[in-house]
């Protein structure tokens, strides 16, 4: 584990302390919400959750075409050029303008159709979408903000706008639920985020009047197809990977029962709060490294050095997950949610192969391998949704977590394969 004392020791780490305070912060404040949803709108409202949720993911991705990780690049490449840093801002500015105002208009005026789409037409929701065209100027614009501040390296300004968000996030959420039920919970979701507009904005402002950066003399159509290429991979995966989800769990509602869709949007959001920590530490250390790395040995060196000091203590962690799973439920959630226990078997056997996974999976970030990446995410969304659909006609809600074990073990042999010069060289 000497790996470990060697991040401790890096400035890098100590820069980032903060972060981790802010994933604390973070999962415990979602420990929360996920009581106050449990509590006041049960397994059906948690579904419902789940959807908006996925939906919302795609939402903001065309809302920012895609351009978040291109934000961050491109200003901290051209902060020190004032003419190149007003073309970048200005250029992001009006695109991101003119998709949150087309897709604004389709939430509004189609919001019956979203509501079937994403609810089913048994509920009627479509308020929900209405709210969220409105407030969509101001959801986006905090991502452009937060996305600006990041490419200026002021990671403190952006880990503190997270942790406000977060404790907004439940003031609102607990507000919201407890005057409203499912109907605020619904409500929370849209809303919250963009709530920190005004937050973002302040923190901005203390580094660059952004105001003054951006105008309409200095829009580049040329500067469109560098960032649009950057973008593309995380278009994909944050468009289909959500649209795939709320299929399954769709799938979940019509055959087998909306509670049982809750359970299984309870049973991810579990795994969601520790893979914060894996996310985090190959954020931290591993990518960077992999980014530098110029042969398959030293490519090498980081793989295993995170499969023999990471997987091991993820895999205890998980263990322990396992004996303690109805403890678990019952603390963030209610006993009305006991069933999600028989879950987790399955779930944390998927979840080790995603671990497994995931590393090899940044390989493609870090050596920009866009159309690889593009084929193995739409392979992986493929036979996670047909084997969601086949192992859940065999074992009802069981089925899903087959198939999560099913993809990611799928995902982890093709990638192993793909990346076996440097696995194995």
């Amino acid at each position: 584990m000497k790996f470990i004392t060697e991040i401790l020791s890096k400035p890098l780490f100590k820069a980032t302390s903060l972060n981790g305070i802010s994933i604390l912060i973070k999962i415990s404040i979602g420990f929360i919400t996920s009581k106050i949803i449990a509590v006041f709108v049960g397994p059906s409202g948690m579904a419902l959750v789940g959807n908006l949720r996925n939906f919302l993911t795609t939402v903001q991705s065309f809302g920012t075409l895609g351009f978040e990780n291109g934000i961050v690049k491109y200003v901290a490449e051209h902060k020190s050029d004032d003419e190149k840093l007003k073309s970048t801002l200005s250029t992001i500015f009006f695109s991101v303008f003119i998709s949150c105002f087309i897709l604004g208009l389709f939430l509004f005026f189609f919001s019956n159709y979203f509501n079937e789409l994403i609810f089913g037409s048994e509920f009627h929701y479509s308020f929900i979408f209405k709210f969220l065209a409105l407030a969509l100027p101001f959801y986006i614009g905090n991502i452009f903000l937060v996305a600006t501040i990041n490419g200026f390296d002021e990671y403190k300004k952006v880990i503190y706008i997270n942790i406000i968000g977060n404790c907004i996030g439940l003031l609102v959420s607990g507000l919201l639920i407890w005057k409203f039920k499912i109907e605020g919970a619904l409500l929370s979701i849209v809303l919250t985020p963009s709530l920190l507009f005004l937050v973002s904005l302040f923190f901005l402002n203390k580094r660059i009047k952004i105001l003054e950066k951006i105008n309409t003399k200095s829009f580049q159509f040329n500067f469109l197809k560098s960032i649009s290429s950057y973008s593309l991979m995380a278009l994909v995966s944050a468009v289909f990977g959500p649209v795939v989800l709320i299929a399954i769990r769709t799938f979940i509602i019509d055959k087998i029962g909306i509670q049982e869709a809750g359970f299984w949007e309870a049973i991810t959001r579990i795994s969601s709060y520790y893979f914060l920590f894996i996310t985090s530490i190959i954020g931290i250390y591993f990518y960077p490294k992999m980014i530098v790395a110029e042969t398959n040995s030293e490519t090498k060196k980081l793989f295993w050095k995170y499969y023999k000091g990471v997987m091991p203590l993820f895999i205890f962690g998980l263990i322990i997950v396992f004996f303690l799973k109805e403890y678990i439920v019952q603390l963030l959630f209610t006993k009305e949610f006991l069933p999600v226990s028989k879950l987790f078997f399955w779930q944390l056997i998927g979840d080790v192969f995603k671990a497994l996974s995931i590393i090899l999976g940044y390989q493609f970030f870090a050596k920009k391998l866009t159309k690889e990446y593009i084929i193995s995410e739409i392979f992986s969304l493929l036979v996670l949704y047909c084997s969601s659909v086949f192992f859940i006609k065999l074992y009802s809600i069981e089925g899903v977590v087959m198939a999560h074990a099913f993809t990611y073990s799928i995902y982890f042999i093709t990638l192993s394969i793909y990346f076996r010069k440097s696995l194995f060289s």
